[in-house]
């Protein structure tokens, strides 16, 4: 679901409308609200790869904790360890088995040899980078003292899910961001109203410019030497 479809603008109201109509009272369903409008977005993608980004949300949930109450600073460490082995590890396999393989193949062929490598053809889930290092920062965090573990896994879980910055980023550190699901949120019509101009500046950018722009890099960036120096800063500009 891209931020400039039609789907994400009927589904953007849809959650501001029910986020602020059904949980006026109580932060479990401002979280949980948030939790399943999140894992729609992400799903709406590939359903498939919902899976992993719960497993490392719970992983992560857990961990924290374990970092927090043990008592021995070995057992603090196994517990960062196994967060930052099972994130990257997650992360460096989506993202570079293909280009391992396929490396590998090209590297045995140039010495003749006929390497016959069967390949996954791995997809790369969306957004992974960006919520792999945000659950990370929160286990190094906790890990460090700069952070108290969450017992709060609806909290939690919406801080790593949450979808206006789930595939685009920024990744946000979690002293900074995670508490703010720990407390009920209140409307504010000034703020709304601030919020949707940003958004629709933004899109401005997006649609009129940027999409303006598009066509004109990639036919430069296609083939360079076809163009002259002033063409290939343009292109390196409006890029």
């Amino acid at each position: 679901m891209l931020f400039n479809s039609i789907e994400f603008i009927l589904f953007v109201p849809l959650v501001f409308i029910l986020f602020w109509s059904v949980s006026k009272k109580k932060l479990v369903f401002q979280n949980l609200i948030l939790i399943v409008s999140s894992y729609i977005f992400y799903g709406a993608w590939d359903y498939r790869f919902l899976g992993l980004i719960i497993l490392s949300s719970a992983l992560d949930y857990f961990l924290a904790i374990g970092i927090e109450e043990s008592n021995s600073q070995k057992k603090k460490r196994y517990y960062l360890y196994t967060s930052c082995a099972v994130n990257l590890g997650f992360l460096g396999f989506f993202k570079y088995f293909n280009f391992f393989v396929e490396n590998a193949a090209l590297g045995l062929t140039a010495i003749g040899l006929e390497p016959n490598f069967v390949t996954l053809n791995v997809l790369l889930p969306v957004g992974i980078s960006f919520y792999t290092f945000q659950t990370l920062s929160y286990t190094i965090d906790v890990y460090r003292g700069k952070l108290k573990a969450s017992r709060e896994p609806l909290a939690f879980f919406a801080y790593v899910a949450f979808f206006p910055q789930l595939v685009a980023g920024p990744i946000e550190r979690a002293t900074q961001f995670l508490p703010q699901f720990s407390k009920r949120k209140q409307f504010d019509y000034t703020t709304a109203v601030d919020g949707c101009r940003q958004i629709l500046w933004g899109l401005f950018k997006k649609v009129v410019i940027a999409d303006s722009c598009s066509p004109y890099v990639d036919q430069i960036f296609a083939d360079p030497a076809a163009f002259s120096s002033p063409y290939l800063m343009l292109g390196a500009v409006l890029f």
